[in-house]
Parts: structure tokens; C-alpha cells; sequence
């Protein structure tokens, strides 16, 4: 696979708005006057370090790169491997023990179906990840949904973990449509997602997030839909989407009002920052913004494809 070839280019401007959003967003865990950062807009001194978020997405980029295709063994073991080399990148507890188990040998089908008593987990992390899969599949809708779940599985093996990824996968992918194809807007775009999924509390909520009109207060929407404070899907996706929804020509717009409904912020931002710069591309980065961005590792852009 080349450069030039579009899935790549895709697959890019998510990474991009994806670890932009995700930087931008951890940076306000660092003040105590977060409502007077908003009202301003006011932005850290650079530089922004990503998290765990862009860090697992990295590696799902560079198996797409190698492979066309999520190959789950290679990102159990990639995931692994970033985990061990870089383990203070924010990782939540599930996710220490998940990896941890994964780098010790354990298969990683054992380790993520016996996560939280026996349940999987149903935590946002496989979300948080996923939306450059889902704009390198934008062509094929059906083979987003198999591979962002395929992703999913190999640390979420609850149905509402694999849910989460399915819908910013699918938004993603609809997002980079966009670009070329007439994509309906705000509550048409949030069913859109939602017919993907099975019935589970993230379709719920998405089903709940096409209710809300446009102009609802970023407070209520959090009340109604969640923030990320439980680190649940369930609790995070529905208003990743709804803002995708209704901002998905304005990356910055969206960035903002993604981190005014506070709760899990960094991930909350890194999903809306995916999914929008799948539409707007990395040129509707604000330049201020990518220059602030910690670098990338250079394998995950040029050698991985």
C-alpha cells in the first residue's frame, strides 16, 4: 500500500484529528479554571502529549497498513508492546490488566473474555481508537462494522465495548463520505450510525441522541447521555455523536464543545476529533493545534503504510 492510496489519506486525517483532540483534551485535567478556559477559549502552552487513546490507535493504523485488514493477533501483540515500552500514557485499570496479561503470554481471547468477572468489558477504550479503521473502510460500511469489531474484541469482549467501536467506526466512515457523497446531518446522521449497531444501551442512547435538537446546552446533553465519567461506552459514544453530528464541518467548534461537557475529555475529544477530521481533513486542523500536538511516532504516517 502506497501513500496515495485513499484508504491511507484517510486513514491519516483521522489519525490526526483523532490524537489532536485527544492532546487538546487532556490538557484541561491540568487547570482548576476549566470554565474559564472554555468561556475563553483559552489554550495550554504547547506541547499537548497524547494519551492512551492516540497510542492504540497507532497500532491499529500500522496493522492496517501491514495487512489491509485487523489481523488480531497483531494487535494484541502491538498493543502489548506499546503498553510495555510506554505504560504511564494514561492507560485506565482494565486496560493495565488486559495488556499486562497480553504481554505475559496470555492469549488475549482468554484475557478480554475473562475481564470483569467473566463479563468483557464494556469500558470506552475500544471507541476511543477506532475511527481512522472506520475511515479507511468509508467504501464498504459492512466491513467497517466486521473490522472496528474485530478491533474491539481483542480488549472489549462485552457487546457494549464493541458497540462503541462499531458507531465511531460507522461515523467515521459516513463522516469521510461526506466528502464526495450527500451524508445527512444531525439526527439522520445519528440513525445512520445507530442501524449499525445491535439493540444494546449504546443504540439507546443514540436513539435518545437524535431526540435532542441542535441547539440543546452541551450541559443537558451531558445530563441526558453522558460525559465519559464511568468510562463506559454507553456513557461516552451517544454524545461523541451527537456533536459529530451537528458539527461536522467545524473541527474546532466541535472540539470545544466536546470538552465543555467535561467528563472523560481526552477521549470524549479524541473520538469527535476522529470522526470530524474524517470529513474536514487534517487541513481543517487548526495549524496551532497540530503544532502543539506532541509529534507522532513516524512509522504510524509514512513507514506503516
Amino acid at each position: 500500500m502506497t501513500q496515495a492510496d485513499p484508504r491511507y489519506l484517510a486513514a491519516r486525517d483521522a489519525l490526526n484529528g483523532l490524537s489532536v483532540g485527544d492532546a487538546f483534551g487532556q490538557t484541561f485535567f491540568h487547570t482548576n479554571d476549566r470554565a474559564v478556559w472554555f468561556r475563553d477559549r483559552a489554550l495550554a502552552k504547547p506541547p499537548w502529549r497524547w494519551t492512551d487513546d492516540t497510542a492504540m490507535a497507532l497500532s491499529i493504523v500500522e496493522i492496517l497498513g501491514a495487512s489491509g485488514e485487523i489481523d488480531q493477533d497483531a494487535l494484541a501483540d502491538r498493543f502489548a508492546t506499546k503498553y510495555r515500552e510506554e505504560p504511564t500514557r494514561g492507560y485506565g485499570g482494565g486496560a493495565h490488566d488486559i495488556l499486562a496479561q497480553i504481554g505475559s503470554f496470555t492469549p488475549w481471547p482468554q484475557a478480554s473474555s475473562s475481564a470483569f468477572g467473566g463479563t468483557g468489558s464494556m469500558g470506552n477504550g475500544a471507541a476511543m481508537r477506532v475511527a481512522p479503521l472506520g475511515a479507511f473502510f468509508a467504501p464498504d460500511l459492512d466491513q467497517a462494522v466486521v473490522q472496528a469489531e474485530a478491533s474491539a474484541e481483542v480488549t472489549h469482549f462485552h457487546t457494549e465495548g464493541k458497540a462503541g467501536a462499531v458507531a465511531v467506526a460507522v461515523a467515521a466512515a459516513l463522516a469521510c463520505r461526506a466528502r464526495t457523497e450527500r451524508i445527512e446531518r444531525g439526527a439522520a446522521f445519528i440513525d445512520a450510525v445507530a442501524e449499525h449497531l445491535p439493540e444494546c444501551h449504546v443504540r439507546e442512547g443514540l436513539a435518545e441522541a437524535a431526540r435532542l435538537a441542535p441547539d440543546t446546552p452541551i450541559a443537558a446533553v451531558a445530563e441526558k447521555l453522558g460525559n465519559g465519567s464511568r468510562v463506559l461506552a454507553q456513557d461516552t459514544v451517544p454524545l461523541v455523536i451527537w456533536v459529530a453530528a451537528h458539527h461536522l464541518d467545524d473541527y474546532e467548534e466541535a472540539l470545544w464543545l466536546a470538552v465543555s461537557a467535561e467528563g472523560d475529555m481526552d477521549t470524549t475529544a479524541a473520538m469527535v476529533g476522529g470522526i470530524v477530521a474524517s470529513k474536514v481533513g487534517t487541513e481543517g486542523i487548526p495549524a496551532a493545534w497540530l503544532e502543539a500536538r506532541e509529534a507522532l511516532p513516524p512509522t504510524a504516517l509514512d513507514e506503516g503504510f
